[in-house]
């Protein structure tokens, strides 16, 4: 009987090393439907936001446009998932005050 090697790549190919550009474990969570989340229902154009349940998970991103109560946003791959856009319901968003993006 024939015996065969497998081998398993490398870590360096299986996991890609995130640089994740801001410091999202400041973010604070806030679940979706919470007192915070539902306070801002309109976001403008540019205004900066993050996922309020897992800040880490989308990262930062920046409001493109809203259609029919819900929210498209620009992350650019900031976050763990390296999502680029998606579209929101506006409870599950946070806006990140101007003053606080020094700290990020």
């Amino acid at each position: 009987m024939r015996q065969y090697r497998v081998e398993a790549p490398s870590n360096d190919r299986i996991v890609r090393n995130l640089q994740i550009p801001y410091r999202l474990e400041l973010l604070p969570a806030i679940p979706a439907f919470h007192r915070r989340a539902r306070q801002t229902q309109d976001f403008p154009m540019g205004q900066l936001v993050y996922y309020g349940p897992m800040p880490f998970y989308y990262g930062i991103g920046e409001v493109k446009s809203m259609m029919e109560g819900f929210v498209a946003v620009d992350f650019r791959g900031t976050g763990q998932f390296g999502v680029h856009e998606d579209i929101f319901s506006p409870e599950y968003l946070i806006p990140i005050p101007r003053s606080t993006m020094g700290i990020l």
